[in-house]
């Protein structure tokens, strides 16, 4: 199911069904990879159920999450604007189901339904100022605040409230969490043990339960 503030959530039913008639749906098995960075930006996808990690390279060689994206939610689209080669690679978090729709097909669609430009601007605006944060966020050398920061978006975009807290539900693994606050591997482990001993999150096998959401967002607050 498309989260209601995804691109595709935000399409009425009838364009949403006029976009899906344009494309073809595949299933990706977890690890698998949906595009490459600098590939031809030839298609758009939408993720209709699983979860897509889009990773970049940085200068050094390093990979670095730019996000996680989920139902509804729509990759490629500035390549599918200007062209250019895809600027990130994505991989599929877990089982995943996603439409692909060329790019000639995905423009001829923004033609034909004019009103659809608005949720694609939103989805432009949104990344804008992710990867604006993103950068404020790189510079900062308060890994506690970096690792809450992130935590909180994760509690908030990916979490499920149980009698405990809330369960982060997607599968990510210490390296991952490190490549998206773009801290070593070592050092976010240092962050989540000092997180569970004040009692913030418990921690299991790929699993985060944040325990004190309030506390996180006020540490990560003061991190900015």
């Amino acid at each position: 199911m498309s989260a209601p503030d995804s691109f595709l959530g935000r399409l009425d039913a009838g364009d949403a069904a006029a976009l899906s008639a344009t494309g073809n749906t595949r299933d990706y098995e977890p690890g698998d990879v949906l595009f490459r960075e600098g590939d031809p930006g030839d298609s758009v996808v939408i993720v209709l159920a699983g979860h897509v990690k889009i990773v970049s390279t940085a200068a050094d060689g390093r990979e670095i999450v730019l996000g996680v994206r989920g139902p509804g939610e729509l990759l490629g689209e500035l390549s599918a604007i200007d062209g250019a080669p895809r600027s990130g690679s994505g991989w599929a978090l877990g089982a995943v189901r996603a439409l692909i729709v060329p790019r000639p097909a995905f423009q001829a669609f923004l033609d034909r339904t004019p009103r659809s430009a608005a949720p694609l601007l939103e989805v432009l605006a949104r990344r804008v100022r992710e990867a604006s944060i993103r950068q404020l966020e790189f510079g900062n050398p308060d890994t506690l605040g970096r690792v809450a920061m992130r935590l909180v978006e994760l509690a908030d975009r990916h979490g499920r409230a149980d009698e405990v807290g809330t369960e982060i539900t997607l599968p990510l693994t210490q390296q991952e969490l490190a490549e998206w606050t773009s801290l070593s591997r070592e050092a976010v482990v240092k962050a989540l043990q000092a997180m569970r001993r004040l009692g913030w999150i418990e921690t299991g096998r790929r699993r985060i339960t944040v325990l004190d959401c309030e506390a996180l967002r006020e540490r990560a607050q003061l991190s900015v």
